[in-house]
């Protein structure tokens, strides 16, 4: 649903009938004028004939229905990838003559034709949204159709460089921000929902908290990514406190600690370009210089994949789940979270088990978890394991209410990124690998044993031991 309205905002900058006309019903149109509007593109001469043809393409995409959108995408991925005489005669020029000139005619020729014509839809006023906004959609049909993926690879790298770090612009948003984008806030928080007016303005209208995002001039008013931000004085292990409305706010002087506890992507056409890195170091950078007394730069995250991962270890037969955790994953009842004994039990195993799912489960030699895949990746330091962190329903069902603190110490940041990207290091606080350590793979009792699971993958301890940077601070509270 959100992902819809999104294209449809998107779009709609594309009705402004002063530039496209008045907008249709979707509609049909023969696959013999879609073909010959796309071909057209590549065809104007003059700039001024090449942006009335990209705006009538954009006008005509704009009025179709599905399958003709479909039909697009098709379009440019069989027939407008690059000229195969062209190229085979600029590679054989190389190889017969290497030098700069070969080299750059060989470049040119290996480029596909689409390209240019993502260029020029790019050069009309609502472009970039629109190209955005396709994006959106041709990544919808990428499961039933893998041919498109070469147009979407394209798009990618288009995007890579047109959305660099030097092209954004950081604005911290407020209860004075323009009434349209606090409404896109409110729908594209996608980690703790804002569920009215009132709760946003406890999130940014109150001293002790803020909230930054990433915009770019082509897009206006559209957010990129933003993260919200707790000032408080101590490292926290649960969202509630955090969330509260009933709280006392402080005085921002005397915070030692900022918390980013929400991150949110808001264009799904954007997906795979990074935005989230620069934002975090930018932030906590412009916080550090305004509030001296800063002194730790954390997180406070999810673990959107605990509790999946822990059942399918659990059906395993060679297992880091042991006897006693699977009869308690078995008895939990819904409301397990406030049954005292349970909780009691839960915690002490579920604690280690979540270290050890953040650093030793992966998937090409990188953490499976998103979230730490993400900030591990930006050189920040797995810190601190929190059971009961989030009891929301989400919460629970997403990973047994376990939450984790990332720390960014700004000084190793980029020690902690090379480490991590050139070798597969994790840095990691004592405590938490000591918690890690503590689970052990072992075969299942054979009377509990189910049938037909692999072993674990790749990523146990069986396979080899865990790198990891060993960082010599606890997680510590002000």
């Amino acid at each position: 649903m959100r992902q819809t309205s999104v294209i449809n905002d998107l779009l709609s900058t594309i009705t402004d009938t002063r530039i496209f006309g008045e907008r249709r019903k979707p509609r049909r149109t023969s696959r013999a004028d879609l073909a010959q509007l796309i071909e057209s593109l590549l065809t104007g001469r003059g700039e001024s004939s090449s942006l009335e043809r990209a705006a009538e393409f954009l006008r005509a995409y704009r009025d179709l229905d599905s399958a003709g959108r479909t039909f697009v995408f098709r379009t440019l991925a069989a027939d407008y990838g690059p000229e195969p005489e062209r190229l085979a005669a600029a590679a054989q020029a190389y190889l017969d003559k290497p030098s700069g000139t070969t080299a750059k005619d060989l470049q040119r020729a290996a480029e596909p034709r689409r390209v240019e014509i993502f260029r020029r839809l790019n050069q009309v006023t609502g472009g970039t949204q629109a190209l955005v906004a396709m994006r959106c959609e041709l990544v919808e049909r990428l499961g039933n159709h893998p041919d498109l993926a070469p147009v979407d690879d394209d798009l990618k790298r288009l995007f890579a460089a047109w959305f660099n770090r030097g092209f954004l612009m950081l604005r911290e948003i407020n209860w004075q921000t323009s009434a349209a984008i606090l409404e896109k806030i409110i729908r594209y928080e996608a980690v703790h929902a804002i569920t009215d007016w009132n709760e946003l303005r406890r999130r940014i209208d109150v001293p002790d908290r803020r909230l930054f995002g990433f915009f770019h001039p082509r897009l206006g008013d559209e957010p990129l990514i933003f993260v919200e931000v707790a000032l408080t004085t101590d490292i926290p292990r649960a969202i509630g406190p955090i969330l509260s409305g009933n709280r006392e706010p402080i005085d921002p002087q005397t915070a030692t600690t900022a918390v980013f506890y929400s991150i949110s992507n808001c264009q799904d056409g954007l997906r795979g370009i990074s935005f989230g890195s620069f934002l975090i170091k930018q932030v906590a950078t412009d916080l550090a210089s305004e509030l001296p007394n800063l002194k730790n730069f954390v997180t406070l995250s999810p673990v959107p994949g605990f509790a999946k991962w822990l059942k399918e270890e659990a059906a395993r037969p060679t297992s880091a789940v042991d006897d006693t955790t699977r009869g308690l994953l078995e008895e939990l009842a819904d409301n397990w979270i406030n049954n005292t004994a349970q909780a009691k039990s839960a915690e002490a195993a579920f604690g280690p088990l979540t270290a050890h799912y953040l650093l030793e489960v992966k998937d090409n030699n990188r953490p499976r978890d998103p979230v730490a895949r993400f900030h591990l990746g930006n050189g920040a330091r797995l810190e601190q394991i929190n059971f009961g962190g989030d009891v929301s329903p989400r919460g629970i069902a997403s990973a047994h209410g376990m939450m984790v603190n990332y720390r960014y110490v700004l000084s190793e940041v980029e020690k902690n990124h090379e480490a991590f990207v050139n070798e597969g290091k994790i840095a990691v606080a004592p405590a938490v690998t000591r918690l890690a350590r503590s689970v052990k793979i072992a075969e299942r009792t054979p009377s509990s044993a189910p049938a037909q699971l692999p072993p674990p993958s790749a990523t146990s301890n069986e396979k080899k031991e865990h790198k990891s940077v060993t960082e010599g601070t606890r997680a510590t509270t002000a």
